[in-house]
């Protein structure tokens, strides 16, 4: 049989790991939930309006749009070659379009009427 020993530390399986006052501001304090909107593509076409996440797949080739009232941030997971344009801007204030492959996942967000990249998980190898 074997047993836990605790010297002095507290642990999350403790059963008084919060203190008092804590418990008493996680009561009062309830955080608000994110709620996401995700949307799984499977056409050819199509333009994004409020998404935060977007799934392409069972589909050869996508060609996906970005206007204007699409939101700021956008995460777009392909699991297929998908071109991305945006129709009022560019992308890093340089690029008309953005081609990804499949397995390819590039976050995006739109400052100042153009799109940038913030993470891309880089060149896919087949």
């Amino acid at each position: 049989m074997s047993f836990r020993r605790n010297f002095g530390r507290k642990q999350i399986g403790d059963k008084n790991y919060l203190t008092p006052q804590m418990e008493t501001l996680s009561r009062v304090i309830e955080l608000p939930t994110v709620d996401k909107s995700i949307k799984i593509v499977t056409s050819k076409n199509y333009t994004a309006t409020e998404e935060d996440l977007i799934l392409i797949k069972n589909v050869d080739e996508c060609i996906l749009l970005l206007t204007d009232e699409t939101s700021e941030y956008v995460t777009i997971k392909s699991l297929t070659n998908v071109t991305i344009k945006p129709i009022n801007s560019k992308i890093d204030e340089y690029y008309d379009e953005l081609s990804i492959s499949k397995g390819a996942c590039v976050e995006l967000h739109r400052i100042d009427n153009g799109w940038y990249i913030l993470s891309s998980d880089g060149v896919k190898l087949d």
